[in-house]
C-alpha cells in the first residue's frame, strides 16, 4: 500500500469515527430522552418533598435514561422499513445503513441492562419493575403489534410514555401509591392531545407509511374531537394532585393555566381552515404544559414558598 493510499484510509477513520458517534447518539433519540427526563424530575421531587438522596437521585436519572435509549434503538430497528416511508424519520442511521441491525440490538441490549442494574443498585424493587414494564410496553406491545394494527396504538403507547414521572415518583416512596396513579393518569391523558396532534401535522406520512393513527383511519375532525376530550379530561386530573395535597398553590396555578389554554387552542381548531398550523400549535402548547407542571413540581420541592 502507497502512503497516499495510507493516508487517505486514515482521514476516513477520522471521518467517519464521529459519525458513528452522532448516529449511535441519533438511534438512541435523545430529544425524547431528555423530555421524559424533565417528567422524572417532577416525579421524583413530587415524592421527595425536599427530603433529597443523592443516590436514589442519580440512579433513577442515569437508569431511566439507559432505559429509554435502549427502548429508542428497538423501535428504530423494529421501525426501519416504515421509517424509510416517512420524510421525517427516511435519513435516520439504520434507514441509511450507516448502522447495522447487529449494531443497534447489541446498543439496545448494554443500554437496556446498565439501565435496570443502575436502578437496582440506588433505587428499590418495584422502580426496576415500572422500568421494565415501560420498556415492554413501548417496545413489544406497542412497536411491534399495536402500531401497525389498531387506532388503539396510541393509547397503548401512552402508558409507557407516563411511565418515567411515576419511576421517579417510586424511586422515592418505594409504593405505587394514590400519588403515583395519579402521575400515571395525568401522563396517559396529556399523551393523547399531544399524539393526535403530530398526527395531524404528519398526515401523509402517517398515511404514507400505513400506520392507523385515528387522524388518518377516522379523519382530522375525529381527531380533533378525541383532541378535545383529552384535553377536559386532562385538567380536572392534573388539578387533582394539588387539591389532593400532593403538589402545592404554585403547581394548582401552573396546571390551570397552561391546561386552560390548552382548551381554549383546542376549541379554536372548530374555527380554524389551516388544521395543520393548529395541530402545531397544540403540539408545541402540550410541550410547554407538562414541561411547566413538571418543573414547577421541582421548585415545590425546593423553595418552600412555593408550597
Amino acid at each position: 500500500m502507497d502512503h497516499a493510499a495510507f493516508a487517505s484510509q486514515h482521514d476516513d477513520r477520522l471521518i467517519s469515527a464521529p459519525n458513528r458517534w452522532r448516529d449511535l447518539l441519533e438511534l438512541t433519540k435523545p430529544g425524547i430522552i431528555g423530555g421524559n427526563l424533565i417528567a422524572t424530575l417532577g416525579g421524583y421531587f413530587l415524592a421527595a418533598q425536599g427530603q433529597f438522596e443523592w443516590l436514589s437521585f442519580i440512579s433513577v436519572m442515569v437508569g431511566i435514561a439507559l432505559i429509554i435509549a435502549s427502548g429508542c434503538a428497538c423501535n428504530n430497528v423494529i421501525d426501519r422499513d416504515i421509517d424509510a416511508l416517512m420524510a421525517r424519520t427516511r435519513h435516520r442511521p439504520l434507514v441509511r445503513g450507516s448502522i447495522s441491525i447487529t449494531q443497534a440490538l447489541g446498543v439496545s441490549a448494554l443500554l437496556g441492562v446498565s439501565g435496570v442494574v443502575c436502578l437496582a443498585l440506588g433505587t428499590n424493587g418495584l422502580t426496576v419493575a415500572l422500568a421494565v414494564i415501560g420498556w415492554g410496553v413501548y417496545v413489544g406491545l406497542y412497536s411491534l403489534y399495536m402500531k401497525r394494527r389498531s387506532e388503539y396504538g396510541t393509547l397503548v403507547g401512552s402508558l409507557s410514555g407516563a411511565m418515567p414521572p411515576v419511576v421517579g415518583y417510586c424511586a422515592v416512596t418505594g409504593q405505587f401509591d394514590s400519588g403515583a396513579i395519579m402521575l400515571l393518569v395525568i401522563f396517559c391523558l396529556w399523551q393523547m392531545p399531544h399524539s393526535y396532534a403530530i398526527a395531524i401535522f404528519r398526515y401523509a406520512d402517517y398515511q404514507r407509511a400505513s400506520i392507523p393513527v385515528l387522524p388518518v383511519v377516522r379523519g382530522v375532525k375525529m381527531a380533533k374531537h378525541h383532541i378535545l376530550g383529552y384535553i377536559v379530561a386532562f385538567i380536572p386530573a392534573s388539578l387533582a394532585l394539588g387539591l389532593a395535597s400532593q403538589a402545592g398553590a404554585g403547581y394548582l396555578c401552573v396546571a390551570l393555566t397552561m391546561g386552560g389554554y390548552w382548551l381554549y387552542l383546542a376549541l379554536r381548531g372548530y374555527r380554524l381552515d389551516d388544521d395543520v398550523r393548529w395541530a402545531k400549535q397544540v403540539f408545541g402548547v402540550s410541550i410547554l404544559t407538562i414541561t411547566a407542571m413538571s418543573l414547577v413540581m421541582v421548585l415545590e420541592s425546593m423553595v418552600p414558598i412555593w408550597v
